[in-house]
Formats: structure tokens, sequence, C-alpha cells
């Protein structure tokens, strides 16, 4: 097995930044422990300061816990002082030493090399494939395509692979990035023809989104002073639009996502672009520049500071409007740690051109892989992609929601409906700057489909004394009309509760889509994401004490969806006491549950009752349970009740630092999964995908 990859640019601007991140995911995905190195970085990082944009990146991303000193050997001016004075076995050297230590702690390494922004870029080359090749590592070659024609390209190409092989590298493959879209497909092939098979072979299409600077890297880049807006400076700017003409001229000229470029002094270009923001017919700019170093006067500063929150960062420099431009036109957009929307956007766009699954295999030895956190993450999304299902959240005007979607959207995971007032939710959208092309929008008040929901509700619930304008005050809920667009085929799936309580969720469920017919209980499973591997942990959410026949049943169910997302069951019944050594009433409702559950499902390897450390430390388990197939490996962990298994989740997710995903409701007819009201964006997106995957089964 490799334990090293190295990515080596041969241009300057070859997009390595969005290589090492889809890279670095696939890594994560199939090994517990990977390490980020750059041998050689532009700056010397300091404990304040780091300058060097991918170790920054990387590092932030993934959460990193080696430090920025363990993550490079020296600044690039280092190294060339060493070489000019004849030591480059001193810089290599150094380098192998600092390489070592990382490979020491870590099952991989991924290297990034040089940016080629010196003065002569063969010496970048040359350092580069002597580093590569000390190390004893494959390397992945990464160029660019944007500005040439697709011969120039393949020879190019070509050169550099033999030049790294004189070099005695071992040339894994090579990525050819910035593609012209329309170029793709036959510089694909020709470069295929040319390389015979001999190596991996990718070409990534330009992606405009990528080379697009977000507010606050213009601010950085300009120098400029925030004057409003300082919480919007994640807005990207597609465009620039000079405030240097009339208003009815100008507006014409401006794009939603523009940055609008104008003397300080021009209050009919500042007010404009303002008043734009509340307009459905307007488009609506990332944010304003001002030049000349001239403040806005003192009408539109009492305007913008009359807001609530200025919606759009307007920003001042002192050159004239003409070297504003001159300077822009030079700043080279950067992929921001802070900017998950363009992170997710890049992840999404590498995994659509690159064969994951081949360069995983190329590097990685898959006998050896550990089914890992990052690994289960990777196999959910991938599941979830290979048949789209369609998602409802009726909680479309929640921020986090709404961020959520975004991401889903991006990496194409699932088909998304947001819920709520299409008014509120575009004011939203506009404040987070977030544009939500293909995911659908519904206002139940309004929609076609409430009538018919209304009929359907009150023939299932007249029963119940329901009379047809209680049902319409009832579907008009968010949550009732997004259980019954499941219930009518509509959707596949609902997720909510990050606004909503669980009852308010999980209520229309049992009115509605009511739970399958083998089984008498809706209850619920965490996924617990540790450090090394996967449990499940059920019922944490729903039931606050069943009796045995009920906890059997759950326990049957979990290992159910255990088994569904890639979980070997074997299945712990928990209680105070392990086997026959305790007596009471809580451990007999324990070891019941487990003769019910043993009769039912006779296969499943299943242990009752067990204390929690016997389960899953071998060790005890050997002392205390030394017989047993499940003691001191179990996967699925069934508590008694909701007082323990509730505050057992959230002491594991605290203390082991571990990621919670759920909860996930299992016995319903159809997917429904409640969200907790102090979920995070992640939580969202992850319960989203395992429903999406539910779906899938019951299709």
């Amino acid at each position: 097995m490799s334990k090293n990859l190295y990515l080596a640019g041969t241009e300057k601007r070859s997009g390595k930044s969005a290589i090492a991140l889809g890279v670095m995911q696939m890594l994560l995905r199939n090994l517990e422990s990977v390490a980020f190195f750059r041998p050689i970085i532009r700056e010397k990082l300091t404990e304040t300061s780091y300058p060097d944009h991918d170790l920054y990146l990387i590092h932030s991303h993934y959460e990193l816990t080696t430090s920025y000193a363990e993550m490079y050997a020296y600044t690039f001016q280092e190294a060339r002082s060493l070489i000019q004075n004849g030591k480059q076995d001193e810089l290599l050297e150094g380098i192998l030493t600092k390489y070592k230590s990382l490979e020491e702690k870590h099952d991989f390494v991924l290297c990034e090399g040089t940016d080629f922004e010196s003065v002569t870029a063969s010496f970048e080359f040359n350092i580069n494939a002597d580093i590569a090749l000390n190390l004893a590592c494959p390397v992945l070659l990464i160029t660019r395509a944007i500005e040439n024609q697709n011969q120039e390209v393949v020879e190019s190409t070509h050169l550099a692979i033999e030049s790294f092989l004189e070099k005695g590298c071992q040339v894994l493959g090579v990525i050819i990035n910035r593609v012209k879209e329309a170029q793709h497909e036959n510089l694909f092939k020709l470069l295929v023809e040319k390389l015979s098979n001999q190596y991996l072979t990718y070409a990534i299409p330009e992606f405009p989104m990528l080379g697009k600077p977000t507010m606050r890297e213009i601010a950085e880049w300009m120098s400029a002073k925030v004057l409003y807006g300082e919480h919007r400076l994640d807005k990207q700017a597609d465009h620039i639009a000079i405030g240097a003409m009339q208003i009815r001229n100008f507006m014409q000229n401006v794009q939603t996502g523009s940055l609008v470029i104008t003397a300080g002094d021009r209050a009919d270009v500042i007010l404009a672009s303002l008043l734009a923001l509340s307009s459905s017919n307007a488009m609506h700019v990332a944010g304003i520049l001002l030049t000349g170093g001239l403040h806005p006067e003192k009408g539109i500063v009492q305007l913008i500071e009359g807001m609530v929150e200025c919606p759009i960062p307007i920003l001042l420099v002192d050159q004239n409007t003409y070297e504003t431009c001159l300077q822009l036109s030079l700043l080279h957009a950067h992929i921001e740690p802070e900017n998950k929307s363009k992170i997710a956007a890049s992840l999404g766009h590498f995994e659509r051109y690159v064969n994951t699954d081949q360069l995983r295999e190329r590097i990685i030895d898959s006998k050896s892989l550990k089914v890992t956190p990052k690994m289960f993450e990777y196999r959910l999304v991938k599941q979830a992609k290979s048949k789209i299902k369609h998602i409802v959240l009726p909680e479309g005007e929640d921020e986090r929601i709404i961020q959520a979607a975004e991401i889903l959207n991006r990496r194409g995971v699932a088909k998304i409906s947001l819920l709520g007032n299409i008014g509120e939710i575009q004011q939203k959208l506009n404040k987070l700057g977030i544009a939500l092309s293909g995911i659908e929008i519904i206002d139940p008040l309004s929609s076609p489909l409430l009538e018919d929901y209304v009929q359907t509700y009150f023939d299932m619930r007249k029963h119940k004394g329901i009379t047809l304008e209680m049902a319409r005050d009832i579907m008009s809920d968010v949550s009732y009309f997004g259980t019954m667009m499941v219930h009518q085929g509509h959707a596949d799936g609902m997720v909510s509760g990050a606004v909503h309580t669980t009852q308010a969720t999980i209520r229309p469920a049992f009115e509605i889509i009511k739970t399958k017919p083998n089984c008498s209980i809706v209850s619920s499973i965490f996924f617990m994401c540790l450090a090394d591997r996967v449990l499940v942990y059920g019922d944490c959410a729903v039931n606050p004490n069943p009796p045995a026949q009920k906890l059997a049943e759950i326990a049957i169910t979990s290992a159910e969806t255990a088994q569904t997302f890639g979980v070997e069951p074997k299945v712990a019944l928990l209680s105070y006491s392990t086997g026959a050594s305790g007596k009471g009433e809580d451990v007999e409702k324990v070891r019941s549950a487990w003769e019910i559950a043993t009769e039912m499902q006779p296969d499943l390897l299943l242990e009752g009752p067990i204390q929690y450390d016997a389960a899953i430390d071998p060790s005890v388990a050997k002392t205390k349970m030394p017989n047993s197939k499940v003691a001191g490996q179990a996967t699925v962990f069934i508590f008694p009740d909701l007082n323990t298994g509730n505050n057992t989740y959230k002491a594991v997710q605290r203390s082991a630092k571990a990621v919670a995903i759920g909860p996930i409701l299992q016995g319903l007819n159809q997917p429904v999964n409640d969200l907790s009201r102090g979920c995070t964006v992640t939580d969202i997106v992850n319960t989203v995908i395992i429903t999406a995957i539910q779906a899938q089964q019951e299709a």
C-alpha cells in the first residue's frame, strides 16, 4: 500500500487547491489518519499569521490535528538560499525529516508541491521532482488548459510526464484542469490516445464559480476599508459594473452578483444599488467599492445607518476608479475555508470528473481499508447519489435549512423542496448570498396541491371528528403539508425539527403515514461516528420507557437499519447488569426483551442484558462474557429507556467529540426524520442523506 502521494503542478494557477481538497476528501473517507504536507511554502508561518493559502484551507476545512509548523519544511526563500549555496542535500534531508515525522503518525501523507510563481519555473520543476523522488511519492501531475489548444495541452502534458520519469519519479497519472467546456470531450480523447492508458487520466472543465472572488478577498487585495456590511464579506462577486454613466444606463448593465465600482460621491449609483436589493425586478449586487477615498454624503450615510443591518459590503479605497479596476484585474481568487458554498461546489465538481474509486484503488490497497467515519459518510453520499430521491424540508425559512439545501443541491445527493413563505425565503436567500437554482420553494397557503391535501386528510380523519375547515387549517401547517407530500408521492421523505418540536414532526407522520404492517412502534437511532468506528444507538429520542415486547422490536428494527447503512449488526441490549449476575425489575425487562427478540430473529447476533463496558471493550468482555459473539464487539446498542439513551448519546458526543447523526426514525411506512432544534448545517445535510437512502429502501 502506498503511504503517500505528491500533487505536482506544471505551471502557475493550475487549480491545485481544488484538486487537493478533492483528493484529501477521498483519502479521509478511506483512511483513519491523513496528514497534509507542503515541503516548501511561499512565506514563513507564525502563531498568528498563516499566509500559505493551501495549508490554511486544508487544515481548517478538514480540522487536522497537526500543527502548522509540522505541515511544511522550508519557505521558498530558505530553499532557494540553500540551493544557491550548494546545500541541496541539506534541503532534501530537512524535508525528509519533517515528512518522516508525519509519516510515523499517520496512515497517509498527501504532499503538495510549489506554486510555480517564481521567476524561474525550471527551478520549481526540478525541486518538485527531487522532493517526490526522495520521499518515494508517486506523482499526480496537475496542469491547466484554459489558455491552450488541445494538441498543445496534450504535448505539454506528455513532456511533463517524461520529464518526471527521467528524474526517476513514479507518475501515477495526470489531471488536466480548467478545460474549456467545448474542448473537454475531444481533449480527453486525445489525451487517452497519447498516453495509451499507461496513466490515470482526467480532464476537469473550467468552473467559473471557483475563479470568482469574495468581497473579503477583494477587500484584502485592495487594502480597502470596510465601511458597512462586514458580516456580508462572504458574498461572491461574479461580475464588475462600473458606475460611471447615468442611472438608467447603469442599471441595464448590472447583473446579479455584480461588484459595483463607483466614485464615493456618486450618491445616485449607491442609492440605486441598495434599492435594487429590495426589488424583485432588479438585479442584486454583491457589494459596492467606492473609489477616490470619497466617503458617501451625509444623507446616504444616514440611510445606511438607519438599516437594521447593511445587506451588502460597502468598501472604500483611495485609488481612482481606473487604478482600482486595473488592480482588481490582477486578483486571483482562492477557495477560502470560510466559504462552505464554494468548497461544496468544488468537491462536487471534482467528484463529477474524477473517478475517485479508480484513483483510490491505484494509491490505496483496498484490503487494508478501515471503516472509519469518513468512509461511512462517503458511502452514504455515494449511496444517496445512486438513486436520487426527493426530500421536503418544511422549515424553509430557517437559515440553517437554506444553507444545507444549497450544499445538498450542489453535491447532487437529493432533490430538495423548501416549504414556507416565498417572500421570506427569498429575503433570507438574498441575505445569505445564495441562489437556489433547481430547488423548489412551495408556500402551502398558495399551493395548487392544498385543496387535494385538505380533502385527503379530511377523508382519513373524519372518523375522529375532523371537519373540512379543521382539515384546511391543519394542512396549512408546513409539517402536515410536508408529511402529506410524502404520503401522496409528491416527495420521497421529509426532514424537520430544526424549528419545530419532535412532537410536531412525528404527530403528522403517525396520523398520515402510519407505521409499517409488521411494526407496532416508531423508534429512533443515532449513528455515533467515533474516531475509529461507527456505532448505532437506539432509542435515544422517542420512547420514554418501552416494555419488553417494544424493546425487542426496537432491537430488531435497529439491527435492520444498521445493516441498511453498512454497519454489521451485533446487538447489545444494555442494562446495569451483565448476564445472570443481577436481578430487579429493570434487568428482567431487558432479559425478557432478549428472549422475545431471539425468538423473532434467531439468526441475529444479540446479547442481553449486558453492561456497556462489557459490550464495547474486548478485555472486559473476556472476563464477564468470554463465550459471547457480541460482547466486546457490539455495534448496535439498545438502551432500556429514553433517560439512559438520551443522556448516554449526548455524553459520548461531547466527551469523545463524536459526530452524532440523527435521530433517525424507524418503523414508518415512509421516511420522516426529526432534527434537534440545536442542529448544525452539517447535521441537517447528514440527516437528509440518511432520509434519501431510507427512501431508496422503501421504493
